[in-house]
């Protein structure tokens, strides 16, 4: 079962994020409404956080690097990361033990 910030989308599971850059350390930081909140140490310049925030997600979920893009948001803190291959369900089970106690 997806959660709210997993859904279903043409390239495969989306998942919603709220980015955090220039932080101290990169982690899963909790929630921010129905977002993930990810921090990363990389600067929001020159596409950096994004290409950080895709390397992050891949190895965090155990796809290859290439099935991961920013969908939308690209300039943004809110942003939709797209998984091909994967569907929502699976998302959720790859992220299930890297969440925060308090997810939703």
């Amino acid at each position: 079962m997806a959660t709210p910030h997993i859904t279903s989308g043409k390239q495969g599971a989306v998942l919603r994020v709220r980015v955090q850059p220039r932080a101290r350390r990169a982690g899963l930081e909790g929630f921010h409404g129905d977002r993930l909140r990810i921090a990363l140490t990389a600067p929001p310049v020159e596409g950096a956080a994004n290409d950080a925030l895709m390397h992050f997600l891949a190895e965090l979920v155990g796809v290859a690097r290439g099935d991961v893009e920013v969908i939308s948001g690209h300039s943004a803190r809110e942003k939709s990361v797209a998984f091909r291959g994967l569907s929502a369900e699976e998302l959720t089970a790859r992220l299930g033990p890297h969440l925060p106690e308090a997810s939703p």
